[in-house]
C-alpha cells in the first residue's frame, strides 16, 4: 500500500535540507536511512479552484434503524375537512444496533397520543414531518415493540414531479360534493415517501411489513386496499367497516386504498386468485375491455419469469383526478382515468394493454423485489418499461415489439438532449427527478440489449435467479448484475458499468466497403459521441449479417466493437449486396448508418425485422427509381406499421404509378384502424375521385377514428355536406372525434357552436386537447364584438388551476389564452378583457406544480 500525505506519494518526497531541494526515491523495501538536519513535505499551492472542490452529491440508501414488521390500520374519513382519522399499531424492532428512539416518518398529523399498544404513554418530539417517540430504556434487536398510534392527519401537498403532479399522498375527490356530477372518491398514491401524510411509518423503499386495514365508510361507496377483503361489517350509523389483510410484506409506498362508488367486474381467477376490476358505474360492461388480457398477462409474466405471481389477489381500480398515470400498489392497481373507454373506443388500440403490463410487471419487479434506495430506480421501471416489449412481442409478434421500441428510443433520446445521468444516480437534485426517460426508457431498452448479449436463455434464468435470491427484499444493481453472472458464469461488470454506472449512449457512424484483393467486407465504425460527457468508447458485442448476391440467407457474424475508431472485415467471395450491422437491432444509439440507394432498398426487400424495412422506407428518396415499386410493395406489407408508413409516403408524384385501387381498398377494407384512416388521409390529399365515397362510408365505421377520419375528409371535399355530417355526431362524446367537430365548427366561424366547446372542454386530452382549445379561441375571436370572452376566460381560468385536470388540458387553457390576448389586442373594442387575461394567466402560472409546465409557462 501506497499512503499519501498532503496528496504527494511518499514514494517520491521533495526534501529541503540546508536549503538545498533534493530529491529522495525510497525503495522497498528500505534499503538505506540517513539522518538529516531538517526535513519538510510540501505539496503543490492550492489553486482557486481547487478550494471549491467537495464531495460530489450522493443520496445513500436509507440507513435503518429500526424494522417494522406489521402496520395495522382502521381509518375513517372527514370529508368536510378532507381529514383522516386514523388509529396505528406498529410492531417493530431495532434494525441491528440497540436504540432507545423511534423515528417515524408522518406528514402534517395532530397527535392524540402515542403510548405502548398496553396503554403505557410515550413521550414524543414532533418537527411536523417527523416523530421521535422516546422509549423508556434501550430496546436491542431481540426486542419487539408495539406502538399505538391516535392521529388525525390532514394531507396538503408540498409540490410535485413530472412524473408525479402532487405528492399530497392522500386525495379527497369532490369531498363536499360541490363538482357537479363528479364521483365522490377517496385514494391514495404513496411513491415516493407519500403515505406519510395519511399514516406513520418508515417511509422508504428498503422498509417493508405486512398490513392489516380497517376502512370505515358510508355504506354506499366500495374500498379496495392491499390483500384480501376479510370482513365487512354494517354499522348502526350508516357506515360499514372493511377488513383487508396483507400477509406477505411489502414497502410502505405500496400501501394503498381506492374508495367511490364503483362497479366491480370478476374475471376469472388466476390460480384460484381473485381478478377484479373496478371502473365508474357506466362503464360496466367494457371493464374487460379496458383492462385487457390481465389472467392471460399473469399467466405470461409468471412463466417467463420462472417466478409463479406471488401474491393473494390482482385488482385494478380507476380513480378521477390520479396525479399519476397509473401506480402498482401491490394488489391494487390504481389508474387514471384517461384509460376509462368504451370497447368501440379501444379498437386497435394498445395504450391500456401495454400499462396493464407495466404496472403488472412491477408486481415482481418494484414490490415483490423492491429498489433499495430511489437512485436505483431503475431497477422498477426498467423492468416494468421492458414488460411491455415482452408483452407485445408475445401477444402480437416482433413487428409489433421493434415499432414499441423505436418510440421508446425516441423519447430516451429526445430527452437526452436536455440532459443525461447515469441509470443509478446516486447524485440526484431531486429523488423525484429519477422518474425520467432514463429510469424507464432507457432502463427497459438496456435490459433488451442485455437479452440479446447474452442471450434468450441465460436472460430469463437470470431474471429467475435474482427474483429467487432476492424475493421480499431491497436491491441494488449489484444484485442484478451477479444474477446474470451466477447464471452465465461470465463477468459482466463491462456491461453494467458503461449502461448503468455511466451515461449517455453511442453516437455510431457506420460506413461499408468491399476490399476485393482480400475478398473481405469491411465495415468502419467510429465511435463520434462527446467523450467528456459519457465514455469515449462504449464496448458493443454485436452481430452483422452479411448478405450476397444469389444467396437465400446472410452469413451472421458475432463483432466486438471496443475502440473509437474499428475496423471490422468479414469474409465475402463477391460485394455483398448488403451489411447490415446490429443484425438484431438492439443497441441503443444515435446513428449514422451510411446506406446508399440501392442498398436500403435490398434491405427493405430482404432484411426481415421491421426496424429493418422501417429504416429503409424512410430513408429511401421519392426519386430513387424503383422507389414506386418497394412502395407498392410495402402498402401489402403484413405488419401494419409499414403499411401506414407506406401510405405517408404517399404524394401526387408517387401516386401515378402505385395504384391507388390498393390505396382504397386500404382505405375501406384493412383490418388495422390506422392503416384506413392514413389512406383516407391520403386520397383525400390527392384528390382521388373514390375518396368522397370513402369518406361517406368511414363515418358509419366502427373504430371512432376511422369516423373522425372520414368526418374531416368530407368536410374538406364538401364542407356543406360535412358541416351537416358533424351536426349529427355533435352528441359523441369520444375524444377524437370531438376534436374533429371542434375543428369544423371553428372554421364555420358560426357563434352559435360556442356552447358545444364549453361542453366538450372537459371531453378532450392529449394532442387533441391542444387542438380543441385552439378551435376554440380562434371561434371566439371570430366575434368582433368579444360578447363571449368573459365567460371563456373564467372557463380557462378554472381548467388551468385545476391541478386534477390532465397537463395537456392545463397547457392547453394558458396558450388559449394567450392567443385571445394576441388576437384582441389588435381589436381596440375588446381591449377592456386583456387585464383580465393576463390575470387568468398568472394565476395558472401559481398554481401549476408540474416543473415542466412550469418551464413551458415562461414563454407565455
Amino acid at each position: 500500500m501506497k499512503f499519501q500525505i498532503l496528496g504527494i506519494s511518499l514514494l517520491s518526497l521533495i526534501i529541503v535540507a540546508c536549503g538545498t531541494p533534493k530529491v529522495v526515491i525510497m525503495e522497498e523495501p528500505l534499503l538505506e536511512q540517513r539522518q538529516l538536519d531538517t526535513l519538510y513535505v510540501t505539496a503543490p499551492p492550492i489553486t482557486e479552484d481547487e478550494k471549491d472542490y467537495e464531495l460530489p452529491l450522493y443520496n445513500p440508501s436509507y440507513s435503518r434503524t429500526v424494522d417494522i414488521l406489521h402496520t395495522k390500520l382502521d381509518l375513517s374519513f372527514n370529508w368536510e375537512k378532507e381529514e383522516v382519522l386514523g388509529k396505528a399499531d406498529l410492531t417493530l424492532t431495532p434494525y441491528f444496533y440497540p436504540t432507545n428512539t423511534v423515528e417515524l416518518d408522518a406528514k402534517g398529523f395532530t397527535f392524540n397520543s402515542i403510548q405502548f399498544t398496553d396503554g403505557t404513554p410515550l413521550r414524543y418530539e414532533y418537527d411536523g414531518r417527523k416523530v421521535a417517540i422516546q422509549l423508556p430504556r434501550s430496546y436491542t434487536r431481540v426486542d419487539t415493540i408495539r406502538l399505538a398510534i391516535d392521529y388525525v392527519a390532514q394531507p396538503r401537498p408540498d409540490g410535485g414531479s413530472d412524473a408525479i403532479t402532487s405528492d399530497k399522498g392522500l386525495f379527497f375527490i369532490n369531498p363536499r360534493g360541490e363538482e357537479g356530477d363528479k364521483p365522490q372518491q377517496i385514494w391514495t398514491q404513496g411513491e415516493t415517501e407519500n403515505n406519510s401524510r395519511w399514516f406513520p411509518t418508515v417511509d422508504k423503499p428498503n422498509e417493508r411489513c405486512t398490513q392489516e386495514m380497517y376502512l370505515t365508510v358510508e355504506d354506499r361507496f366500495l374500498t379496495l386496499s392491499n390483500g384480501l377483503l376479510l370482513s365487512s361489517t354494517k354499522n348502526d350509523n350508516g357506515t360499514r367497516t372493511d377488513y383487508w389483510k396483507m400477509d406477505q410484506p411489502h414497502a410502505p409506498y405500496l400501501f394503498m386504498i381506492a374508495i367511490g362508488e364503483f362497479a366491480k367486474v370478476e374475471d376469472a381467477p388466476y390460480n384460484g386468485k381473485p381478478v377484479n376490476y373496478y371502473v365508474e358505474p357506466e362503464f360496466e360492461e367494457h371493464a374487460k375491455a379496458i383492462y385487457p388480457h390481465t389472467p392471460e398477462m399473469l399467466g405470461f409474466f409468471s412463466e417467463i419469469t420462472g417466478t409463479e405471481y406471488p401474491w393473494s389477489k390482482y385488482s385494478q381500480v380507476i380513480v378521477r383526478d390520479f396525479v399519476s398515470g397509473a401506480m402498482e400498489n401491490t394488489t391494487g392497481v390504481i389508474f387514471g382515468d384517461f384509460i376509462q373507454h368504451t370497447e368501440r373506443e379501444l379498437i386497435d388500440e394498445l395504450t391500456n394493454e401495454k400499462i396493464v403490463a407495466h404496472e403488472m410487471f412491477h408486481h415482481w419487479f418494484g414490490d415483490f423485489v423492491t429498489c433499495e434506495s430511489w437512485a436505483n430506480l431503475t431497477l422498477n421501471e426498467g423492468f416494468a418499461n421492458y414488460s411491455e416489449y415482452l408483452w407485445l412481442e408475445h401477444k402480437y409478434g416482433r413487428d409489433e415489439a421493434d415499432q414499441h421500441l423505436l418510440a421508446e428510443w425516441e423519447g430516451y433520446l429526445s430527452s437526452a438532449r436536455e440532459g443525461i445521468h447515469p441509470l443509478i444516480h446516486y447524485g440526484y437534485a431531486d429523488k423525484e427527478n429519477m422518474f425520467d426517460a432514463h429510469s424507464y426508457n432507457k432502463g427497459g431498452a438496456v435490459l433488451h440489449m442485455l437479452r440479446k448479449t447474452i442471450g434468450d436463455e441465460a436472460f430469463f434464468a437470470g431474471l429467475q435467479r435474482y427474483l429467487h435470491d432476492n424475493a421480499y427484499s431491497a436491491v441494488e444493481v449489484d444484485e442484478l448484475r451477479m444474477a446474470f453472472e451466477d447464471i452465465t458464469g461470465e463477468d459482466l461488470h463491462w456491461f453494467f458499468d458503461q449502461w448503468y454506472m455511466n451515461e449517455g449512449q453511442p453516437t455510431l457512424n457506420i460506413d461499408y466497403g468491399y476490399d476485393i484483393n482480400t475478398q473481405e467486407a469491411v465495415v468502419t465504425v467510429k465511435q463520434t459521441q462527446d467523450g467528456r460527457k459519457m465514455p469515449p468508447v462504449f464496448q458493443l458485442l454485436t452481430e452483422v449479417d452479411v448478405y450476397l448476391p444469389g444467396q437465400d440467407a446472410p452469413v451472421r457474424h458475432e463483432v466486438l466493437i471496443n475502440q473509437r475508431q474499428q475496423e471490422v472485415r468479414l469474409p465475402a467471395a463477391t460485394a455483398p449486396a448488403l451489411v447490415i450491422f446490429d443484425a438484431e437491432r438492439s443497441i441503443l444509439a444515435k446513428w449514422e448508418d451510411n446506406k446508399t440507394q440501392d442498398q436500403l432498398a435490398y434491405q427493405f426487400l430482404n432484411a426481415p425485422l421491421f426496424l429493418d424495412r422501417y429504416q429503409a422506407l424512410n430513408e429511401l428518396e421519392d426519386n430513387y427509381p424503383a422507389f414506386d415499386a418497394i412502395l407498392q410493395k410495402a402498402l401489402q406489407d403484413p405488419f401494419y406499421g409499414i403499411r401506414a408508413l407506406a401510405l405517408s409516403r404517399l404524394s401526387e408524384e408517387t401516386s401515378s404509378s402505385v395504384s391507388l385501387e390498393l390505396v382504397a381498398k386500404l382505405a375501406e377494407e384493412d383490418d388495422h384502424s390506422e392503416v384506413r384512416s392514413t389512406a383516407l388521409m391520403a386520397l383525400t390529399e390527392i384528390g382521388h375521385d373514390q375518396a368522397y365515397t370513402l369518406a361517406e362510408k368511414a363515418i358509419d365505421a366502427r373504430p371512432y377514428s376511422v369516423v373522425s377520419t372520414g368526418l374531416s375528409s368530407l368536410y374538406q371535399l364538401n364542407p356543406q355536406e360535412g358541416l351537416a355530417a358533424a351536426d349529427k355526431m355533435s352528441s359523441e362524446t369520444n375524444a377524437q372525434l370531438v376534436a374533429t367537430v371542434g375543428d369544423i365548427y371553428a372554421e364555420s366561424s358560426d357563434q352559435k357552436y360556442l356552447p358545444y366547446f364549453d361542453k366538450n372542454l372537459g371531453n378532450v386530452d392529449g394532442f387533441g386537447a391542444l387542438n380543441f382549445f385552439e378551435s376554440y379561441g380562434s371561434l371566439l375571436l371570430a366575434d368582433d364584438s368579444g360578447a363571449n370572452i368573459e365567460k371563456a376566460v373564467k372557463r380557462l381560468k378554472a381548467i388551468g388551476t385545476n391541478m386534477g385536470q390532465s397537463p395537456w388540458a392545463r397547457i392547453a387553457s394558458i396558450k388559449t389564452l394567450s392567443e385571445l390576448k394576441s388576437g384582441l389586442a389588435e381589436n381596440a373594442l375588446a381591449t377592456q378583457w386583456l387585464s383580465a387575461i393576463d390575470q387568468a394567466i398568472e394565476a395558472i402560472k401559481v398554481a401549476e406544480t408540474n416543473p415542466q409546465l412550469k418551464g413551458i409557462y415562461q414563454q407565455f
